[in-house]
Order: C-alpha cells, then structure tokens, then sequence
C-alpha cells in the first residue's frame, strides 16, 4: 500500500524521503539487521510515534523528524527502518489489517455475528483517526486492495464447505461492504452514529449479503 506524498518545499524533502544514494544503500544494508533486538525495539518504538502522531496531525503535516523525536530513536535511526513515512504507514496498516480481518472474518465462521461487527466496529473507533487516513484518504484504494488480499488469504481456511457462494466472491462481497460501511462512518462527524449502530448496520447488510445462504446450507444438510 502507497499513499500519496503531499507538496513540500526543498527544505523539508530531506524529512520525507532518504534521497541520497548513500542514505538508501544504508537503509538497505541495515533492513538485513531489523532482527536484532535494539531494531525490533525501535521499530516498535516508530510504529507506536506514527500512531501517537497521526491522533493529532493529518499525515502530510508529520516530519520524518517528529516521529524520530516522539520514538525517542535518532533521526539516523528511522531509515535503518524505512524510506520515508509511506513506507511506515505501510508498516502500520498492515499490522492494523491483521487485527482487523481477525475481527472481520468471522463473517465466514458460525460465530455471534453482532458480537464480531460490534468488535471491529470498537476497534476502529479506538483508533479512529488512523483509519481515517488509512480509508477515506489517498490511501483508500490501495488499503482494500491489501485488506481483500489478506481477508482472501485467511478465509481460505474458515470458509464452509458448502457455501454456495465461491469463497473469492463471498470475501470480496464482504471486505467491500464493510469498507463502504465504516469509511461512510468515519466521514461523519464524531458521534453522530455510534459504535452499536454501526455494528447494527454491518449486521443487517454485511451478513445477509455474503454468508447467510452458507448457513442455510448448511443447516439444509444437517436435517437431511
């Protein structure tokens, strides 16, 4: 996933991206080096300052510095890690994808279907401004292709046997109605829907649309 750079002056290019071919061969000497444990630690430290950041400020307004500064590493240290600030918001999104199909693919398992929607729904209130950015900005297209490609990947081992849906249609089905749903959400001013209706709506649409004939399948071949 790429999101889009936003204009800056030559002053402030050297914030954004590691643009020498020095800086680059050093970041990818030491990206071989990420396994050591002062690497994991700052890495960690990096992802948790961009979340702390983005709380507070639109992406395009965050240096490279500001998250150097907020992980308490040195400026150096960033690009041991990453280019540029794209390459950890990657980072970061894709850790938040994989909490998220967590609670979004149980769509496809025999579960409490309100409880799941009112986890996901939680979920991303908690951490409403970073999934702002991640579905209602620049990013949004490249965000759902990645979370179809990791819904795809992890519903191949929870999909019923016997769904008459194919299981690639049913996750596209899903992933696209839910990001629909929760980007409509978060474009609405902070408190005008809650956590609970939103979980109400994924359950009225979300569910009948993709796995309820699944379950009427299923539920068919166990009276047989």
């Amino acid at each position: 996933m790429k999101s889009g750079q936003a204009k800056q002056n030559p002053g402030e290019l050297c914030d954004t991206v590691a643009h020498t071919p020095a800086a680059a061969a050093a970041s990818s000497f030491a990206t071989s080096n990420l396994a050591d444990p002062r690497a994991v630690k700052s890495g960690q430290a990096l992802r948790a300052a961009m979340l702390t950041l983005l709380e507070r400020k639109p992406l395009e307004q965050i240096t490279i510095r500001e998250i150097a500064a907020a992980a308490g590493v040195h400026y150096a240290t960033f690009f041991r890690h990453h280019p540029t600030k794209e390459s950890l918001l990657d980072d970061v999104a894709a850790d938040q994808i994989d909490r998220l199909v967590e609670l979004t693919l149980p769509v496809l398992d025999a579960v409490d279907w309100h409880a799941s929607f009112l986890a996901l729904a939680t979920y991303v209130d908690e951490h409403r401004k970073l999934w702002t950015v991640l579905l209602t900005g620049g990013a949004a297209g490249a965000m759902r292709a990645e979370l179809l490609r990791v819904s795809q990947q992890v519903a191949v081992n929870r999909a019923l046997q016997d769904n008459i849906i194919p299981v690639e249609l049913a996750v596209i089905c899903t992933v696209g109605l839910i990001v629909e749903i929760v980007s409509w959400w978060l474009r609405q001013p902070e408190g005008v829907v809650s956590v609970d209706q939103v979980a109400r709506i994924l359950h009225r649409v979300v569910l009948p649309s993709t796995v309820q004939s699944a379950l009427e399948e299923r539920e068919a071949g166990g009276a047989r």
